[in-house]
């Protein structure tokens, strides 16, 4: 047993090591390409970050373990906000741009509605049981695409920032490193999932619980680490993007992908954490506008790391 803890724990650091590989070697080919840093943060630095989510869940459809795959999804999405953004802002207030505030916003938003309302689709389809199916996929990637068409559009009416915290590596390096993060990744994500059905064995707890609290943590770390970098060097628009690219791409393309690839069953169970997710991104929204100046304040990032710790508390009683 004490080896699939140490592979559990060590599947964590690969997860965390290849997707920081991942991240530093791709942003870097993107900035020398003069891509701005939203955008970065948006996409390639959202991808990166949510990679280790990809990969668990890829591992885990094909276990045929789905309360992992969309326990892992809900969680980390949860984290993102309440504990990511709140540890951020407690560091330094995030103020949010306009565009981020009218567009990325709403439409984070849509994505965390649009998945409850697809996985509960059992009351528009006839079905024994709730499933997010390969047509939920399909709709769930397309709206991938409308962002990511959304996302590469506004890089032409940015420019760079002279602030930018992305790191430039020779191009052989960069390549180097995505590859070794790819590496790192596919074998982290393997034994976490095996891992975190063990444990949820053996310590009578469900798996979705499980994938909810320990998975959702630690697939969210690179992006807790990059936040917080980002937010030490008072650059919201790192912070604010990434995690806002994070959550979208989660729930659009990494669900997205992971029902198509094998429709995922879905346990009622976790209607609680879809609520959750969505109210931590219309509270986001009213916290910005309730500043006057789409700024998230030091108290709003309290109130929302003491909502992380309530709901977790909820979780594990």
């Amino acid at each position: 047993m004490a080896m699939v803890y140490l592979l559990f724990v060590i599947g964590f650091l690969l997860l965390v090591y290849g997707a920081n590989w991942l991240v530093d070697g791709a942003a870097s080919i993107a900035k020398r390409h003069n891509i701005s840093n939203v955008v970065i943060g948006m996409t390639i630095v959202a991808l990166g970050t949510s990679a280790p989510e990809l990969v668990v869940n890829l591992v885990a459809s094909f276990k045929n373990t789905a309360d992992v795959a969309l326990g892992n999804i809900l969680g980390s999405n949860i984290a993102n906000i309440f504990l990511i953004l709140g540890v951020s802002a407690l560091i330094f207030p995030l103020a949010v741009n306009k565009n981020t505030f009218h567009k990325e916003v709403p439409f984070a938003v849509v994505g965390a509605l649009l998945f409850g309302i697809l996985a509960n689709d059992l009351f528009i389809v006839k079905s024994d049981q709730l499933t997010v199916s390969r047509i939920n996929g399909f709709v769930l990637i397309a709206f991938f695409i409308l962002f990511m068409i959304y996302a590469f559009g506004i890089s032409r009416t940015k420019g760079t920032s002279d602030d930018a915290v992305i790191k430039e590596f020779p191009f052989l390096k960069s390549l180097l490193m995505v590859f070794a993060g790819l590496v790192a990744l596919v074998a982290g994500g393997r034994w976490i999932v095996d891992g975190a059905v063990e444990i949820a064995a053996l310590l009578g707890m469900s798996e979705s619980v499980i994938s909810l609290t320990i998975v959702a943590f630690g697939t969210s770390l690179p992006e807790l680490a990059t936040c917080i970098a980002a937010a030490l060097k008072r650059n919201a628009d790192i912070v604010i993007g990434n995690v806002l690219g994070s959550n979208v791409f989660n729930i659009f393309f990494v669900m997205g992908t992971s029902a198509v690839i094998k429709p995922l069953p879905f346990n009622q169970v976790l209607n609680f954490d879809v609520v959750v997710g969505i109210l931590s991104m219309l509270l986001l929204w009213v916290f910005l506008i309730m500043s006057g100046q789409r700024t998230l304040r030091r108290w709003h990032g309290g109130v929302f790391v003491v909502m992380y710790v309530a709901y977790i508390a909820f979780l594990v009683s």
